[in-house]
């Protein structure tokens, strides 16, 4: 399993004269990569299911003096390919094409036997966490094609990775997201096609992170903001011969 280099520090012009789109962007380790990638010269579109959320990072962004994102308002549980095909259109005509996407979205219940899931459960874990990821990226592989350097990020889990008991259909979903990132990325090997990854960052302090492991001393994970620089190692062109792997930071 490759690994991202240890002390990697970015380029502050990184990702300079890219549009990159950052899903669950309202909060957590998407509100991290969004921030991170604006601040190394990104154009962030931020996703995201609450306006609210959203907005709070979007202020974040400018009032930390970097380039205005854009706020696209979308709940994952429900999208649709007319509602997908809608993004990648609206991406291609305001901010003129895309360059990456991070998948940091992600849908959690509390740990269960698999006997215990309902059929809703089941469902919707499976659809936020692996058919969304699938879909909004199929939707957009037009536009990341068009840009030399494109890159997808799958955000992993060590459970998907490595499943155990009671962690049901949110390990099966991240199980699945390594497949899909790495039969992608074989299918489009080859200089100047986009290249799909999967990162398990690990345990950090995140709010799922609080919802799976409650009473955990979270002050000895590590941050979002630390984690986001797998996101930036992936996204830029620092990482431009790695497609179709997972990665652990």
């Amino acid at each position: 399993m490759t690994s991202i280099p240890a002390n990697y520090q970015p380029a502050a012009d990184l990702l300079r004269d890219r549009v990159i789109l950052v899903t669950g962007a309202g909060q957590g380790l998407g509100r991290a990569v969004a921030l991170s990638c604006a601040a190394h010269g990104a154009t962030v579109a931020l996703l995201g299911r609450k306006q609210d959320k959203l907005e709070a990072t979007y202020d974040a962004i400018v009032e930390a003096g970097h380039g205005e994102p854009a706020l696209v308002p979308l709940d994952l549980a429900t999208a649709g390919e007319a509602e997908f095909d809608g993004l990648a259109n609206l991406l291609k005509r305001d901010l003129k094409g895309l360059s990456g996407i991070a998948h940091c979205a992600s849908h959690f219940i509390p740990l269960r036997p698999l006997a215990d899931h309902t059929w809703e459960q089941w469902n919707l874990l499976l659809r936020v966490n692996l058919t969304a990821p699938f879909a909004l990226t199929r939707a957009c592989l037009p536009l990341l094609a068009r840009k030399p350097g494109s890159s997808v990020v799958f955000t992993g889990e060590t459970h998907g990775d490595e499943p155990k008991a009671f962690w049901g259909g949110f390990a099966v979903a991240k199980a699945g997201l390594a497949a899909l990132a790495t039969v992608w990325g074989d299918e489009l090997e080859g200089p100047g096609r986009p290249r799909m990854n999967l990162l398990v960052p690990g345990p950090i302090n995140s709010p799922q992170r609080a919802q799976s492991h409650p009473g955990e001393d979270r002050s000895r994970l590590r941050s979002v903001e630390a984690a986001s620089r797998g996101f930036l190692w992936l996204l830029g062109s620092d990482s431009s011969d790695i497609t179709a792997e997972t990665l652990r930071l």
